[in-house]
């Protein structure tokens, strides 16, 4: 199981498997109530898992419990969130 780990001293949200880092997303402080996706990464062995669509799930539950809005700028999390429209209270339009 990939357990998400939220590290905001290096703004980012990560899954590890034994250690190694295996998938990141990293976000950028615009301002307390706005933060924009710049990148998402799943290495190789472990593309196809979910672990990118994981990765925003984690970010968008972050910032509907802290009142935040998102840019994504990055083409991953930027297609997620023009495919569910789930994610469309915490887009910043």
């Amino acid at each position: 199981m990939h357990i998400v780990d939220h590290q905001p001293a290096n703004k980012r949200f990560l899954i590890r498997d034994n250690g190694t880092a295996a998938a990141v997303m990293t976000y950028v402080i615009s301002s307390p109530e706005l933060y924009i996706i710049d990148h998402t990464l799943v290495e190789n062995a472990y593309r196809g898992q979910g672990l990118g669509d994981k990765l925003l799930k984690a970010m968008v539950e972050y910032a509907r419990e802290n009142g935040i809005k998102i840019i994504p700028l990055c083409p991953f999390a930027k297609g997620r969130f023009e495919r569910i429209s789930e994610y469309a209270d915490v887009l910043n339009k």
